[in-house]
């Protein structure tokens, strides 16, 4: 009742305060379940183990995969996936919950049996957790539906020294993403090359689409400075990845950026007029291997693990190269394009 009020409540902003309505519904949910196993006793489970055990074993191998084969009719998922939601059912709060609500009432009603509803539940609820926990990845594993460790970053612009970076990423093996919103910009990333993100970039921050299935870091990277602090603000609610944007210039007339909070990217020199500037000078974003002699004046931008992974330099944390790592710089002299690592 109170979700349903304050999401109907005029002026609220239920994605800002996401963050916050998360954390409460943790505390009411862990409150609940220490509230209701506390009425569990040992003497309550003594009759009940067993039977609850193969009520337990029951709902896994004959009643979710039954559920599951039966809703995913029709879809487009693959064998694996629905393999994996039939294998995937843990019970939780809502039975918790139930049993001790119906239990109470039957109870007090004199229903034989209605005393052991509620440990009966707690035993499948301990069973079905564990088993699934211990089991989920080892079986997501083995039917094929874990996806790679390797990072998937989004980045947000399309000028040059923007589309760079990301030939540079995908030149080094990542799987890169881009998204633009003037035309002239949008074609630019396909001429690169680079798979461009559909829909609505906004639509996605605001939680209303799911163009960010599977990215596993944001970076905004446009001419607006207020719109890249807003937009990361927003984002970095409603994703487990990481999200930066670049930082406003001193003399930035923004009315936000200047003074929001938020990891920087590369620091604060590297601002977009500065990208710019150097940029018309001839400057350029080279992918490089680690341990080679770097060039004179290059900026680190990005490091790309052997293992895929992507460290990006921030105004408070620059990544230490290592063995097999490669290194996505902004080097000066002339123009090229970025060249895959020897």
């Amino acid at each position: 009742m109170m979700g349903l009020a304050v999401a109907n409540f005029p002026g609220v902003d239920i994605r800002m305060r996401r963050p916050f309505f998360e954390t409460l519904v943790s505390l009411i949910l862990g409150l609940l379940f220490i509230s209701i196993s506390a009425t569990v006793t040992p003497h309550s489970l003594r009759h009940v183990v067993l039977p609850a055990l193969g009520l337990a074993a029951f709902l896994v191998l004959a009643v979710r995969p039954l559920i599951a084969a039966v809703s995913t009719l029709g879809t487009d998922l693959t064998r694996g996936e629905r393999s994996f939601i039939g294998w995937m059912a843990p019970r939780g709060i809502v039975a918790a919950a139930t049993a001790s609500t119906f239990s109470g009432s039957l109870a007090a009603k004199g229903v034989g049996g209605s005393s052991e509803i509620l440990p009966a539940t707690f035993v499948v609820i301990v069973a079905t957790v564990t088993l699934y926990g211990l089991t989920a990845s080892p079986v997501a594993r083995r039917l094929g539906v874990v996806r790679p460790a390797r990072s998937r970053p989004l980045l947000v612009g399309g000028d040059p020294w923007v589309v760079d970076p990301g030939v540079a990423m995908k030149s080094s093996g990542l799987e890169v993403l881009m998204w633009a919103g003037q035309e002239r910009q949008r074609e630019r990333i396909r001429q690169a090359g680079i798979e461009l993100a559909p829909g609505e970039l906004l639509a996605a921050v605001t939680g209303q689409g799911a163009e960010l299935e599977g990215i596993t870091a944001v970076f905004f990277l446009t001419a607006e400075d207020d719109f890249n602090a807003l937009a990361a603000a927003m984002l970095r609610g409603s994703m487990e990845g990481v999200v930066h944007h670049l930082g406003a210039p001193p003399d930035s007339r923004g009315m936000v950026a200047p003074f929001i909070g938020g990891e920087v990217l590369f620091g604060p020199d590297l601002t977009w007029p500065a990208f710019s500037h150097r940029y018309e000078e001839g400057a350029a974003v080279l992918a490089q291997p680690a341990g080679g002699v770097l060039p004179r004046g290059s900026d680190l931008l990005f490091l790309v693990r052997p293992d895929g992974r992507l460290d990006p330099a921030t105004e408070n944390s620059r990544p230490l190269p290592g063995p097999g790592d490669t290194l996505v710089l902004l080097v000066p002299g002339g123009r090229g394009a970025a060249r895959p690592p020897a």
